[in-house]
Parts: structure tokens; sequence; C-alpha cells
């Protein structure tokens, strides 16, 4: 991914619960395949805290993105605040309940773990994938993929990720 930049900066604060005022920022970057993500900053006017939401469009390029971030209406603006204002708390992490530790076993053999990939199911795959966050699934369909690219994605992130 490129570094993030701004893209549209929004002359009308945005004020939230009648009381606190907030300087929008369209932002957006290139991701590592090519398509641009945006998401919106606020700044709080008064004491500089910023929050930020999560993604809120994928576009083929920057041209798309400006196009979107030039689109977006007080009312979008107010929602994206609300939400980014209140956002869930991150999930504690969760007993791990996939087949096999991909990490583990990449230690200590990257081909055994080539192997016993192949001898998985798709069903247990995804579950790797989704308890070792290997992907963003906003951004990969896993149910889309078939049992050989499903294990080619786990051993292509375990060893980027193990580097």
């Amino acid at each position: 991914m490129t570094m993030a930049r701004t893209i549209v900066q929004f002359d009308t604060p945005v004020v939230y619960m009648n009381t606190t005022r907030y300087v929008a920022t369209a932002c957006g970057r290139e991701r590592s395949d090519g398509l641009w993500e945006g998401w919106i900053e606020f700044e709080d006017t008064d004491t500089g805290d910023v929050v930020r939401t999560v993604r809120e469009t994928t576009q083929p390029n920057l041209a798309d993105l400006r196009y979107w971030a030039t689109g977006l209406s007080a009312v979008y603006l107010e929602g994206a605040l609300s939400r980014a204002l209140n956002a869930p708390a991150p999930k504690l992490a969760a007993p791990r309940e996939s087949i096999l530790n991909p990490f583990s076993v990449y230690e200590k053999n990257p081909d055994q773990l080539a192997a016993e990939l192949t001898a998985l199911r798709a069903w247990h795959l995804r579950r790797i994938i989704r308890e070792y966050d290997l992907v963003d699934e906003r951004d990969v369909l896993l149910e889309n993929l078939t049992e050989p690219e499903l294990g080619s994605l786990i051993m292509q992130r375990v060893r980027e990720l193990h580097a």
C-alpha cells in the first residue's frame, strides 16, 4: 500500500450532538492490488483529536476516488462521524478452533505445511484463514476460492508474515 493522502477537505464543519464540531477530510491510498480505498477522518476543532471511519469505499483509480469524495453530502458525513465515534469495541481473541496452526507448522517445515494444506477441505482452510486473520474478507471473497487457491493463499500469507 502507498501512503495515505488527502482527497478532499470539507469546508463546512460536521457537528456532533449539537456540541462538538469536526473538520472532515476524505482520505485514501492505493492498495497493493492497484485499487484505491477511501475513508473519512474527523478532527475535533477544540481538542485536535482525530477519529477515523473504517474503509468507506474501494474505487478502481484515484480519479474515481476523488469523484466519490466530492459527492459526499452533509448527511453522509454526519452518519460517518457517528459510525467513527461509536465503533464497536474490538473483539477479544477467541480460542483457536482450526485444525492446525499454519505458523507453527511452517516454522518447523514449510514443505510440511504445504502438504498438510492439500489434505484439508475448503471449510478447514477458510477457518484457518479467518482464525489467523490472514486476509481482510472485505478484499477477498473466500467462498469463491477453490481448495488449491485457499491453500496457496495461506502459504503466501504465512510466508509474508513469517519473514
